[in-house]
């Protein structure tokens, strides 16, 4: 008889328990161990455990999937092995094309708590109705956390994330940290003077003032404390966090928080008038005096839409470019300057010859 390798795969959504001396994770590879021990007179054989511990059965994008199709596709294995059908996957989409993929190669699936496998119709058409109910499952928890969130907001609680500039994180409330609040509110005068985010960002990084540092509660690692940029700034600058509002962008709302406010309600508003006025400025590209550009205000497209001038940081290069808001489109400054010029030159030139 021949031998049918039979592969293992285990996975839990989060990290939580997988420390313990027996988690889930061993305790699926185990029941299913016996499994096949007991399909033995099958000529069944145990050949290897894939798992995926702390990922979302909603994605592909798993180290212990990705090497168990690996093997599937090299031949290496006939039978795939789960405690339960939404350990593969909770999408339906995401498993219709593992099952076309399983049958390109000749290997079968089966789930041992749920008593089918794909060897027959039947047992295929059990395993489509069993994962529409168990991405229904998944869609109907996404939606109370979402309702969770937005109720909890509506409320005026912080619901975490990362820490902002100018509080600390105290049993999931938010407290004002006065040291940071100094600095958030230099920033908010700041602009006021300059009329200018990078000039902020410039002059902050130029007083060795740096961005906010926290610990991840999990992976106890610190993050933040590095100089400021733009892109800071403009958080900052936009946040309603910083006059006792909590935002919930989803839904387009502003609660009351129950946090202390740090800005004044008439600074916030001057802030955000400038802003604005800023935005809808034709020549708002004359304050980055230290970016020299030839193109800024003066070019558009076919419809006549303007593209206004931008950066980007990226490995700690910056990058300009010319942006045009209606259509997305980006245009790098230093090479569409270049070829201007150099066309403007072979014009003058064209006209000094006789």
């Amino acid at each position: 008889m021949p031998k049918i390798n039979c592969a293992i795969y285990t996975r839990k959504s989060t990290e939580h328990g997988l420390d313990m001396e027996f988690n889930s994770l061993q305790n699926q590879e185990e029941s299913c161990k016996a499994y096949i021990l007991s399909q033995a007179f099958n000529g069944w054989k145990y050949y290897k455990t894939y798992s995926d511990g702390g990922i979302s059965g909603g994605t592909m994008e798993r180290l212990g999937l990705q090497a168990l199709l690996n093997d599937i596709r090299a031949g290496h294995i006939q039978v795939v092995v789960v405690y339960k059908v939404d350990r593969l996957s909770r999408s339906i989409i995401d498993f219709h094309k593992m099952m076309q993929e399983f049958d390109k190669c000749g290997c079968n699936f089966v789930s041992i708590t749920q008593s089918f496998d794909t060897s027959n119709s039947m047992g295929k058409l059990t395993l489509n109705m069993l994962l529409s109910f168990a991405q229904f499952e998944r869609e109907v928890s996404a939606e109370r956390v979402r309702d969770k969130i937005a109720a909890s907001k509506a409320k005026g609680l912080w619901m975490g994330g990362t820490p902002p500039l100018g509080y600390d994180v105290n049993d999931r409330q938010l407290s004002v940290n006065e040291r940071e609040a100094a600095l958030v509110r230099l920033i908010f005068q700041k602009y006021i003077e300059t009329e200018n985010m990078f000039a902020v960002a410039e002059y902050l990084n130029e007083q060795g003032f740096c961005t906010k540092k926290w610990v991840a509660k999990r992976s106890k690692r610190e993050h933040g404390g590095g100089q400021f940029y733009k892109s800071n700034v403009q958080r900052i600058l936009t946040n309603p966090l910083y006059i006792g509002k909590i935002a919930h962008y989803v839904q387009n709302k502003i609660y009351d928080g129950k946090h202390e406010e740090i800005i004044p309600r008439d600074l916030w508003d001057k802030v955000q008038e400038l802003i604005r006025r800023r935005i809808n400025d034709p020549n708002a590209f004359l304050h980055y005096k230290w970016h020299k550009t030839v193109l800024a205000g003066k070019l558009y497209d076919d419809k006549g839409k303007s593209f206004r001038f931008t950066s980007s940081k990226k490995q700690g290069k910056k990058f300009l470019y010319y942006y045009n808001g209606v259509s997305g489109h980006y245009l790098p400054v230093e090479q569409l300057d270049n070829f201007v010029l150099d066309m403007l030159r072979q014009t003058d030139l064209e006209e000094l010859e006789p």
